[in-house]
Order: C-alpha cells, then structure tokens, then sequence
C-alpha cells in the first residue's frame, strides 16, 4: 500500500541496504580518524586505528576461543580501557555483550551468568574474587575467566587466569568482524537492576543502538571531536550507549575508573574534556567539592543528567561553574536518554534563575530517535496537558528493547496497547514537556492525597546545609502514610529536624512537608541513584 505501482528491480542489495549497527562507526573510524587520539586512560593513549586493531584483537581471540554468533560474553569491569574495547570487540565476533554492574553480590551475579549464559567473562582484577566466587556456585562449568589488571590503580594481577594484554597479543589483528545479518539482531544484554525480585535481561539490537548514537549527537548538539568523559557507568544501559557514539564524530573517550569531583575536574582542566553524562549525584558532588579540587577551565562543558529529576537548586549552582546541564530521561529498557529538555529560548528567556532552574529540571520531549512519548492514563488515553492530571510515561520509538530475556510474560505485560510502560508517573506541561511526578512505588498516599517525593525532595535540596535528601513514605495510624526524609548533610553543616520541617513549610503545603527526618548517609547504587527501597525498610522501623 502507498508503494510505486511497478517496483520490480527496486529491490534491496549490498549497494543500497546495510543493516544498521553502532560497528559501523569503529569501522568508517579506523579510516577517516585513523590518528585521530580515541582514548584516554592514565598512560594508555590509542589512537582510533589502534583502538580497532586491539577491538579486533578481542574478537579473534573470543571467536579463537569457541565463541560462537549469539552467545553472551560478559564484563565485570569498570570504566576502563576494556570496557570499552569490549563493546566493539565482543559484537564484532557475533556475540552479544553483557555488562554486569561491579557492586553485584554473588548470588546476584552467579544468577546473571546462569540465566544470561555468559560463555567467557572480562574481569578486572578488583573483582575476580567476586566472579571467582559466582563461578563456583554454579551447577556445571561456569564461564572462561579473562583477568584485566590494573596496576597503576592498585590491582596487579593475582596470576591465576589469561590475562587481556596476553590473549589480545596473541591474537589476529586481520580477523574479519561479523557484522549483523539483521539489525534486529541481538547486541548486547542489560539486567535491570532487581530491588523488588530477580533482575531481568533487557535485550538490545543493533539498530536501536545505531539510532540512539545519531539521535544523541543532534540533542546534544555535538561537532567533531569532544572530548568525553565516561562518567556512567558502561554496565548501565552501556553508558547510555556515548561509547558507541563515539566513533561516529571522532570523538576523544576519557576513562575514568573513580568518579570524584577531583578527577572530573582534573579532566577537565588537563584533558580539555567537553562533554559528560551523570546522575544528579555527580552535579551535586561537583557544587560541593573542596575549593583544592576545583580547577579552572576556560570553556564550556556540556553536560546530560539522568536518573533522578535534579534539584533546581543543583542546576542553578552547577551552572555558574560554567556547565551548561540538559536535563534527559529514559530507562535501561530504553537504551538510556529518550527524552530530553530542549532549551526554549523565546519562552524562558526572561524566566528568574529559580524559575528557570524549575523548567530545565523538567524531563522534556521525544528525542529525535523516538516515535512518540506521552503520558497516558489507566485506559492508554493520553491525559490532558494541564500540568497537573497524572498519568504514566508512555513510549514508542526505535530506541525500545526487543524485550525481557527468558520472560515473555514480562515483555507482553511491558508492551501491552503498543507502548512500552515506563512504571513512572508524570505530568505533562501545555507546551508538550513531561515531568516526572513519582515511580508508581514512591508516590505517597497520604489521608487520601498523592504527595510527590520529587517534590519534597527538591525543597529539602534548597536548603544551604543539605548535600542529599530522600523521601519514602512512613507508615503511619492516622493518615495511612506520611513523608519520612532522609537526609545527608554538606560536611561540616549543622542543622535540626524542626528547621528542616519548618522550611519546608515555607513553600508546601503543610501535608506534603515531612513529618520525620532522619540524617544519615544515604544508599546509592552504583549510578548514584538513591535506593529508597532500603530507606522505606528504615522508615517502616520508626
């Protein structure tokens, strides 16, 4: 329907259709940017033909070590050299990549290599006792250990698996990669991160892959060759996929194993980097660093939060240290970032530094990859866009996994009405602009009114003393529930529960201003988000 009337000799060839894979960018790289500096780690320094020759190095020796088309190879690794190596290196041998997150407990991580199947495993030194460990409690043969030391970090290598350098020197720098068939083929295998069950096995394709790199260099208004500093971390949503895009605009990888507000600055200010991802946790850290680990630098970074909606108080500190901050949005079911926060000059130009903060803390509209993203009620009706009538995220777009590995259940469920339910719950603003109102789970039921832990969060983030503030609801006899924050104070500040509550009250309503206040250091994962499921345990004790 809607094609030519005669499209006989129209038909698909080698000339005119390659199926869409991020491969690609390493591949057109190696040539066009071949002594172009590709990363950076410490004393390492490659050049992109090195960075494909070592790539093509792993491949040849996975395949040489029985790897077969659609099998997993897995990573416990941070953000090092080869971690990035294997996002190229592991596909361009037919495999499918499964970064596995570092601070995993066993159980958790003998599970993933069961139900993933992970044939062979890269793993840093600082964890091998941790997949040592995971292999053992497995029933059968557990996968191929490959040690990755790092010894100006600290971790030489313990000597008792293959180490990287040794198996990519032995290998074939000419092997020919295999690239997808279909673009629909699998490419790499994310687990969710599991607080309420088993996490589950997000499956993504080449194509979505592809297309998120290109959507991410519009949105991010990117030119040829940034610098780029890996600051998430590649075992979530693989960085929100910025290695693969790398290659695409010449771009310089900076690796970063720890992430403090030091080595970001230092980044910065040695490497010239211009670009970076991270939870509002990293922004914060960056507000509240040591005057001795700031650094000057005379030009502007660019800057994707994601995770969690940023304090507006956050965004507008931050900014004056010369970060310009896009607020984005996604999950690991969506490959990362799918929306974002355009910048609307003609509308918000005259907006106040507080209000304007407000607006950039919003979670925006469809990035250019996606189809539609909206915020639907429980019938998949979108809601009005009033700002105030809630719904849940809703989306569609190329940039959406195939679905939940050895889970069809799962997948059908997440996909039901066509859309991809994102569990969150959001307002949508007249001009198109989500913004997140809670997870599903977080929202607090209060005597009968929804209260926005987002929202009490974000007041508690405005007070001078407070570094971090978490909201989960306390159970309560009376109201059912009742906002219980957990706070994490600036080093050094001082302040009590009742000037916290009474600040709160300034601007809320009185049922939504915390009714209990606790300070402590708060969980996080190892993308900084905050684990409130172990703070409603907490509350609950109260």
């Amino acid at each position: 329907m809607g094609w030519m009337k005669d499209e006989a000799g129209l038909e698909k060839c080698a000339a005119n259709y390659v199926p869409l894979s991020p491969l690609s960018h390493l591949r057109r790289a190696a040539d066009v940017f071949a002594k172009h500096m590709a990363v950076i780690y410490g004393a390492h320094r490659v050049t992109y033909a090195q960075y494909h020759a070592r790539c093509t190095r792993l491949a040849s020796a996975l395949a040489g070590m029985g790897v077969n088309s659609g099998e997993v190879v897995a990573t416990l690794l941070p953000n090092t050299p080869a971690q990035a190596e294997a996002h190229f290196g592991v596909p361009a041998c037919g495999a499918v990549l499964n970064t596995i997150n570092t601070r995993l407990d066993v159980d958790t991580v003998t599970y993933i290599f069961e139900h993933g199947g992970a044939r062979v495993v890269l793993v840093d030194t600082q964890f091998v006792e941790l997949a040592e460990a995971a292999c053992s409690r497995m029933e059968g043969q557990g996968p191929m250990l490959i040690e990755v030391p790092d010894a100006p970090a600290g971790f030489p290598a313990t000597g008792r698996h293959p180490v990287y350098e040794d198996v990519l020197a032995g290998a074939d720098e000419s092997y020919d990669w295999i690239m997808p068939q279909d673009e629909w083929e699998s490419l790499a295998l994310n687990y969710t991160s599991g607080t309420t069950g088993r996490p589950k096995g997000v499956v993504y394709h080449h194509r979505g892959a592809y297309l998120m790199t290109m959507g991410t260099v519009i949105s991010w208004r990117m030119v040829l060759h940034p610098v780029f500093m890996q600051i998430v971390p590649l075992f979530h949503c693989n960085g929100w996929n910025h290695t693969w895009m790398m290659p695409l605009i010449g771009g310089t990888l900076v690796c970063s194993r720890d992430i403090t507000a030091k080595a970001i600055f230092d980044a910065i200010a040695d490497d010239g980097v211009t670009h970076f991802g991270g939870a509002p946790i990293v922004l914060n850290m960056m507000v509240n660093a040591d005057e001795e680990d700031r650094r000057d630098f005379p030009h502007l970074v660019e800057v994707f939060t994601a995770g969690a909606p940023p304090a507006p108080a956050t965004l507008g500190k931050i900014e004056a240290l010369g970060f310009n901050v896009t607020h984005v949005y996604g999950l690991t079911e969506t490959y990362g970032h799918v929306t974002e926060c355009i910048w609307r000059a003609a509308d918000w130009a005259d907006l106040d530094k507080k209000a304007l903060a407000a607006v950039k803390s919003r979670q925006g509209v469809a990035m250019p990859m996606m189809e539609h993203i909206t915020v639907m009620d429980e019938n998949m009706a979108e809601v009005p866009r009033d700002a105030t009538t809630q719904g849940e995220i809703m989306i569609q777009g190329n940039s959406v996994m195939k679905g939940y590995l050895k889970n069809p259940e799962a997948t059908s469920e997440a996909f039901k009405g066509g859309y991809f339910h994102s569990g969150d719950l959001a307002v949508q603003h007249g001009d198109g602009y989500i913004q997140i109102a809670d997870r599903a789970k977080d929202i607090i039921i209060s005597g009968g009114e929804n209260i926005s832990s987002v929202e009490v969060e974000g007041t508690l983030m405005g007070h001078d003393a407070v570094m971090l503030a978490a909201v989960v609801a306390k159970p309560d006899e009376k109201w059912g529930e009742v906002p219980c924050a957990f706070v994490e104070l600036k080093p050094g500040a001082v302040v009590d529960e009742a000037t916290l509550i009474a600040f709160t009250r300034e601007t809320l309503a009185g049922f939504k201003a915390p009714k209990k206040v606790v300070f402590q250091e708060l969980p996080k994962t190892s993308t900084g988000k905050i684990q409130k499921f172990e703070l409603r345990k907490i509350a609950a004790m109260l």
